[in-house]
């Protein structure tokens, strides 16, 4: 089996709530030009890590900080806006500070880029109802659809249940009732760091075992945690390769890119991405930047290579 990333990374990968960041196998550049003070004002903009801004938006959602959160949430997502992730937080965010067109925005976004995810069209929904836009009943429909087709003994079931009662009561409150809380799935509060690496661990030795599937889950949840890291976003890429959906693959190899340009295990495994796609030069281009961050004997750019030497056929490795 194609070697991947060692599960012995996670402690020291993934910790972003304590503060500080490493990125496995290779993490984004920086610094500034040789003796200078790095690009003028007019030419440079805010630089903001998705991962750190993601864990300063869920700690503003826990102290009901709505504002600062929808931020640090729009920080996360001007990085990597393909991530539903930072939409979700996003619309979380903008429905506590009830700025319901913004979270039906973020919704709108979170849906579009994960369409079979219950919490975007329950969010989406909500806020929907709260504009009192007659769209809401569709999203309604679909999370009722979606809640037959689980039946009662699948495990979002209750979960299904709780996000139909909560858009149906944004449609049609009740004179006295509670406003229905923005904060659809309370997973976002209690996950932590320690979760979060444990999810990730998971993951590593399911993608080990070859259960594709499973440690799509384990990232999943993990990402809810952390948020969009580069490691992370690596492995779902590797994974849904492994399933042959090279689309999905390559937009979770951008991300991490986008994230952290010079991540080693990323660009290694987008370069092997382009080979199984028969793009023999694109993947040359990787090895050239492999080359160039990963010298030294780098075994992250010899197994690229020995990729690209097999003429293009993964299946000899």
């Amino acid at each position: 089996m194609k070697r991947v990333l060692s599960a012995a990374v996670v402690g020291a990968s993934l910790t972003v709530l304590a503060g500080g960041i490493a990125f496995a196998s290779g993490g984004g550049g920086g610094g500034t030009p040789a003796g200078g003070g790095g690009n003028m004002p007019s030419a440079s903009s805010p630089s903001y890590d998705p991962s750190i801004e993601y864990a300063k938006a869920i700690a503003a959602l826990k102290a009901n900080n709505y504002k600062d959160a929808a931020r640090a949430a729009g920080h996360v997502t001007d990085v990597v806006p393909k991530n539903p992730d930072g939409w979700h937080v996003l619309g979380v965010a903008t429905a506590g500070a009830n700025d319901w067109k913004g979270s039906r925005r973020a919704y709108e976004k979170m849906v579009k880029l994960a369409p079979d995810d219950a919490t975007a069209h329950a969010g989406l929904g909500l806020a929907l109802a709260n504009l009192k836009d007659k769209k809401a009943q569709a999203e309604d429909d679909w999370l009722k659809a979606k809640a037959q087709a689980c039946g009662d003994s699948c495990p979002d079931a209750a979960r299904l249940k709780e996000f139909t009662s909560t858009v149906e009561a944004a449609m049609n409150p009740a004179a006295g009732a509670p406003k229905p809380s923005a904060m659809l799935d309370r997973s976002l509060l209690f996950g932590g760091a320690k979760a979060g690496d444990a999810a990730y661990e998971l993951a590593v030795g399911l993608i080990n075992d070859r259960r594709y599937d499973e440690a799509l889950a384990a990232l999943g949840k993990a990402q809810a945690t952390f948020g969009p890291h580069p490691d992370i976003l690596t492995y779902e890429g590797y994974t849904w390769r492994k399933k042959g959906d090279y689309a999905r693959a390559e937009a979770y190899y951008q991300q991490a890119l986008a994230i952290a340009p010079n991540h080693i295990g990323a660009t290694e495994y987008y370069g092997e991405l382009k080979v199984a796609k028969g793009d023999i030069a694109g993947a040359r281009v990787m090895l050239a930047k492999l080359d160039r961050i990963c010298a030294f004997g780098c075994a992250d750019a010899e197994e690229l290579r020995r990729w690209i030497d097999a003429g293009g056929d993964p299946q000899k490795h």
